[in-house]
């Protein structure tokens, strides 16, 4: 078993895909090493709740396991990792609003039925320490933004990936890609400045 987990260690991604194709448990247990944190980091940046996210990335897992067969080489294993932590996170929300919706309704607003932004219930380990202020400000706005612009901003701003993964990622061309982005930016600093405007005092 040492032995093949060494082996492992040396195998190209190529050869770990083969390998897991065959239900190879060594191999399942390498992939999972080498992807775990960019998969609950994304899944963190997109749902902003530390449980769900852990949820979320064993979710993702199962789903590599048992439909790897799918995974064709036509893009990068990484990109096809992404595709499914993001349709696990969508689902997870999508899960939730329609069992908690009026609650999250009510928790949205106000008193004076005025939008408000509560800090949120985690903390993003992409953050350093002198930004957690700031952060958790930025990461509720992000909350209000629609799917498609928070996946883009959190994919690129969060994981820090190039136009053209996304692009691979979300099946979007690369333009499609820099208006999400933009409508994003545009979105955040608009409800930034209000939340600060409303808190200023």
């Amino acid at each position: 078993m040492g032995h093949l987990a060494y082996k492992l260690f040396v195998l190209t991604e190529t050869e770990l895909v083969t390998l897991l194709k065959q239900k190879d448990r060594a191999a399942f247990k390498s992939i999972v090493d080498t992807w775990q944190d960019m998969v609950y980091n994304t899944a963190l940046g997109i749902l902003q709740n530390a449980e769900d996210a852990e949820d979320v990335t064993q979710e993702v897992f199962i789903r590599v396991f048992e439909s790897v067969s799918s995974f064709k080489g036509e893009s990068k294993f990484s990109t096809w990792v992404y595709r499914i932590t993001v349709s696990k996170a969508m689902d997870h929300i999508r899960k939730k609003k329609t069992k908690k919706r009026f609650a999250f309704i009510q928790a949205f607003y106000g008193k004076n039925d005025e939008p408000i932004i509560d800090p949120p219930d985690f903390f993003h380990p992409g953050i350093g320490m002198e930004n957690k202020e700031n952060a958790v400000v930025l990461f509720k706005a992000m909350e209000q933004l629609p799917p498609n612009q928070k996946i883009a901003f959190v994919l690129n701003k969060v994981e820090g990936l190039s136009y053209l993964e996304i692009a691979e990622i979300m099946k979007i061309t690369d333009s499609a890609v820099d208006a999400l982005l933009q409508r994003a930016k545009s979105n955040l600093k608009k409800k930034l400045a209000d939340f600060y405007e409303h808190n200023k005092n």
